[in-house]
């Protein structure tokens, strides 16, 4: 199989089920930024500081996938068959869910309350699992941006909200592990 196909040079591409879209469409950039931020996940899982959370962001690098085959699926053609057999697309489950809160809960049983926002930096694996959160908030506006035009199940929308919720929670995490100090936003001061 080659990795160039060239049914894309025309400016579309094609969902799972066969429709063409084009690449600008809004269940194409929900996907791809999901895309984006499991290659942040990535980044994140590299970094050295990160080591004890190597399995969980593993997890959720198999769930984005997950989630970006269900976003990559023609609603209309999720349940039809094709040729002979259904198309199987794998699912994000409330489980998913609730392993992302149980993970949020086990980080902040070690954390000092919030009293302020925080601004993002201090070390690379805190400032990558910043970006890997916006990005994820990102993600989350595309899908609820095509959640109003075409069905999105309730599971993605769910997943998305709670990792960048793991998200922001592992970085102040890290940030205490590698003895970061958080920089407090204090509004027209700059930091403290």
């Amino acid at each position: 199989m080659k990795i160039y196909t060239k049914t894309g040079d025309g400016g579309t591409t094609a969902l799972f089920g066969g429709t063409r879209v084009p690449k600008h469409h809004i269940r194409i950039q929900s996907y791809g930024t999901l895309d984006e931020l499991n290659s942040w996940i990535g980044m994140l899982r590299d970094q050295e500081a990160c080591q004890p959370h190597t399995e969980t962001l593993l997890g959720i690098q198999d769930r984005l996938f997950t989630a970006g085959a269900m976003l990559a699926t023609d609603p209309e053609k999720a349940t039809l068959k094709s040729g002979k057999q259904r198309l199987q697309i794998p699912e994000i489950e409330a489980g998913d869910i609730a392993s992302l809160e149980t993970a949020i809960d086990q980080l902040e049983e070690n954390l000092a309350p919030m009293t302020h926002f925080v601004l993002p930096g201090g070390h690379p694996a805190v400032s990558t699992c910043h970006i890997a959160r916006t990005v994820c908030r990102r993600g989350e506006r595309m899908t609820t941006l095509l959640a109003e035009q075409s069905p999105v199940p309730d599971t993605v929308l769910a997943y998305l909200n709670r990792l960048s919720d793991y998200l922001f929670v592992l970085s102040r995490s890290l940030a205490a592990a590698t003895g970061t100090i958080e920089k407090k936003w204090i509004p027209g001061s700059g930091s403290e």
